[in-house]
């Protein structure tokens, strides 16, 4: 998720796609079209040869469609799914339908999403336990840049997680790995734990933490992100300090514990050190940062929780290699180079539609508005893309032939939309920056729930 200061070069913006993507009913090949009087294009034939039919993207029984998905992924342990617009209702389900595969098939346990760390541990802890009401805890911790994830789509999803729990001894859990918004519950459990387990440190790290955000996410966000750079750099330090403070605490016998919050004081750094560059001169340094911490984040529940975990994010971030000078590394590359092949990135792509977005707008909170999107123009990857038919589909880029696999190589134009609208693109090399591709041809505006 890109927070809303981040807004790329908007290339086009074009009327909505009318017409829905056809929805197989069989797993039929996908064909390049062609008439009488032309050859199928080559590219768009050896595209076709690749491409398995994807029958829904709804989240409904009967998987067959996704057994060329499973081979894909192998014995991959973290599996990146990304989505081409943030705000995007067939992304989400999409996601939500990959991961009752992954549970199902693959043994996957953990559903990991750019969120927050404390909107993490909050879902994660209904999923487990059924206490307090769902709707209102995605109201609360999904406020900021994050306030699209507040949806009907993601509520089905954590809804049949918690049903899911309640039949397996196995369980299914939710995190963030994110490194923004700031999140004021992290301060106090921090706090908290230092006061009761850990009282030597606790005047010193109440004084590191002086001054911390409080009340809500969203108007916490907001007032440090507004601070003027040289207290944000402070309070960076100081939290930085505090976090070192707390590891050396000699702990309880509850040694799970003390890790969990020495993690909460890990992001608070993280936090505030992302949030203390300046945005408009260090952009790719904070880019860089955030994605290199979120892997980190992800790779500590990795092994803290000891399953296998589907990572839900931009695209951008679940890539193993961006085209963008101003985005120096990816999510993806840091963890491809943790995990190596037991990385897979799965990208999405789509010819059209409508995605929900905040508005481009100095107010406060910005409001959300729904944007058309599409039709690609004809230099893009979309517009070659779309051209296969054979519906919605998904394909191994790693298997493609000559000569898409060359087609693949070459950095153009694609859908890249964040949290901001309207739609935007920036150039992307298809075959370098995953390994397998969903495309879906139509797509629609996500159901946000009540703020």
């Amino acid at each position: 998720m890109q927070p809303p200061h981040r807004v790329r070069l908007i290339r086009r913006v074009a009327m909505p796609v009318l017409i829905p993507a056809l929805v197989l009913a069989s797993l039929s090949l996908c064909a390049a079209p062609a008439d009488a009087r032309t050859r199928p294009d080559p590219v768009v034939k050896a595209l076709a040869r690749a491409a398995h039919p994807l029958s829904t993207t709804e989240p409904v029984d009967g998987m067959a469609d996704l057994e060329p998905l499973g081979r894909e992924i192998g014995g991959s342990v973290i599996v990146g799914v990304g989505e081409a617009t943030h705000g995007s209702h067939q992304f989400f389900t999409l996601q939500d339908r990959i991961f009752r595969y992954l549970v199902a098939n693959k043994r996957f346990t953990s559903f990991a999403r750019e969120a927050g760390w404390n909107a993490g541990l909050r879902i994660n802890a209904w999923l487990l336990t059924g206490r307090g009401d769902i709707r209102q805890i995605m109201r609360e911790v999904f406020q900021s840049a994050d306030r699209l994830w507040n949806n009907q789509e993601y509520l089905e999803l954590f809804e049949w997680m918690r049903a899911y729990n309640l039949r397996h001894a196995e369980k299914v859990q939710f995190t963030g790995d994110d490194i923004y918004p700031v999140e004021p519950e992290i301060y106090t459990r921090v706090l908290a734990y230092a006061a009761d387990d850990c009282p030597a440190l606790y005047p010193a790290i109440a004084y590191l933490y002086r001054g911390h955000p409080t009340g809500s996410v969203l108007d916490a966000t907001h007032e440090f992100r507004n601070l003027p750079q040289d207290q944000r750099l402070d309070f960076a330090g100081r939290a930085e300090q505090a976090y070192e403070l707390l590891k050396t605490c000699h702990p309880s016998p509850d040694r799970t514990r003390f890790e969990w919050r020495v993690q909460d004081a890990h992001v608070i750094a993280q936090n505030t050190r992302y949030l203390s560059y300046d945005s408009e001169t260090q952009l790719p340094q904070q880019d860089l940062y955030r994605d290199a911490q979120m892997a980190a984040n992800l790779t500590w529940w990795h092994e803290h929780t000891g399953g296998k975990t589907m990572l839900a994010a931009q695209d951008d971030h679940v890539a193993l290699v961006t085209d963008d000078p101003d985005y120096p590394r990816t999510e993806g590359s840091f963890l491809r180079e943790q995990f190596g092949r037991g990385y897979l990135s799965i990208r999405t792509s789509f010819g059209g539609g409508s995605f929900v977005a905040f508005v481009n707008t100095s107010e406060f909170p910005p409001p959300v508005q729904v944007f058309p999107v599409g039709p690609p123009d004809p230099d893009s990857n979309e517009y070659t893309l779309d051209k296969v038919s054979c519906g919605d589909y998904f394909m191994d880029l790693r298997s493609v032939r000559p000569p898409a696999s060359q087609w693949l190589t070459v950095a153009r134009p694609t859908f890249d939309i964040g949290s901001v609208g309207p739609a935007y693109t920036s150039d992307a090399a298809l075959g370098p920056s995953s390994d397998v591709l969903f495309y879906l041809h139509h797509v629609d505006a996500a159901h946000l729930l009540p703020a």
